[in-house]
């Protein structure tokens, strides 16, 4: 499902661009190929899209699992790489110089503001055991580990954690283990169906914590129904808010709601920011062809601050981002912003209601 997400993100900014001119005069064609979420098909799509069809230029795909592989075959014929959807820190360790990620941070950094808001409170009040449960996928693991090491420093005791294959639907023995703990805090590392059959599965057990936060999941539109509508309380991390006021968002979200029907969500923002962030060099440098073009753009971008529906994004030599997450909670049935302070629509809840 983000996949899809990352897909109207793409398709909403060429219809944009065209409508406003194209990059450079021209209209923007766009190719989507299906990788089917299989690191062996992404390396052959992105060799038929850049050797064959002889595109131009390049996204990335959906999800860090595939964006490792396919921003190497990127590399290999000189290509720029913006990608929406690689966040996983090892994404930033394979020596990659054409790779920016087109979001606030990266997944580590995820829960900062969190952690930080959890680490201040009166220690009366302070949560003292977690329990954690990740998909083996580097970016799950990346966003419940970024905290969970953050919370452990800080003396909280993890009593349970657990790493389980992306196929699983069967929830049960991981949830009883959080269940048995007692742990006042439980993180989840999740994509979606899999942090929903958990979520199930915990209020089956009666299991009541004081904090819930997991990634990815809450900002999908359908999360509310398919818990039962018991979100209130749940947190996660977001890179973008629809109601952001940086300058290009509010035309993004009109023009987008137009097309769609509805706002749009994470996924679909950090889609449509890659383009912004390649249009925005292809623009300044004034090409987009194969070949000496390509470092160019890229040159450009490690020089440059692009502004954005995320906010303005800056990188290091690594293509990390160098900005934070916002945090959001559901509070009074909507998923609303509650940390960092100074950007929160409402104060955070804790402890987090029953479920």
């Amino acid at each position: 499902e983000p996949g899809k997400g990352v897909q109207r993100g793409y398709e909403a900014w060429a219809q944009i661009v065209n409508e406003d001119g194209g990059l450079l005069g021209r209209q923007v064609e766009l190719k989507i190929l299906d990788d089917q979420s299989n690191a062996d098909r992404v390396v052959a799509d992105y060799e038929v899209l850049i050797a064959q069809d002889e595109v131009d230029l390049v996204f990335g795909p959906f999800s860090t699992r595939l964006v490792v592989p396919s921003a190497r075959i990127a590399q290999e014929y000189g290509m720029l790489f913006v990608e929406p959807a690689g966040a996983a820190a090892e994404v930033f360790e394979q020596g990659f110089d054409n790779l920016f990620y087109a979001a606030p941070a990266i997944a580590d950094d995820h829960y900062n503001n969190l952690a930080d808001y959890i680490l201040a409170l009166p220690e009366a009040e302070r949560p003292e055991t977690v329990a954690v449960a990740a998909m083996d996928d580097p970016f799950a693991q990346g966003t419940a580990y970024g905290l969970r090491d953050k919370l452990a420093e800080g003396g909280l005791e993890v009593l349970v954690d657990e790493v389980y294959p992306p196929n699983t639907t069967d929830f049960s023995p991981i949830a009883a283990k959080i269940a048995d703990s007692g742990a006042d805090v439980v993180i989840g590392g999740t994509q979606y169906q899999d942090a929903v059959n958990l979520i199930v599965a915990l209020q089956q057990l009666g299991y009541q914590p004081e904090l819930a936060a997991f990634s990815t999941a809450p900002t999908n539109p359908e999360f509310s129904a398919a818990i039962g509508a018991k979100t209130e309380g749940i947190l996660s991390p977001t890179g973008y808010t629809p109601d952001a006021a940086w300058p290009s968002n509010a035309d993004f979200v009109e023009r987008y709601t137009e097309i769609h029907g509805n706002p749009p969500g994470e996924d679909e923002a950090n889609a449509y920011t890659t383009g912004q962030v390649v249009a925005a060099a292809v623009e300044a440098v004034g090409c987009a062809e194969q070949g000496d073009c390509q470092q160019q753009l890229v040159d450009w971008l490690h020089e440059n601050e692009v502004d954005t529906v995320v906010g303005p994004l800056t990188w290091d030599a690594t293509g990390k981002p160098q900005g934070a997450h916002l945090i959001q909670q559901y509070v009074d049935g909507e998923i609303t912003i509650v940390l960092p302070e100074d950007t929160a629509e409402a104060a955070p809840i804790f402890p987090k209601p029953e479920w």
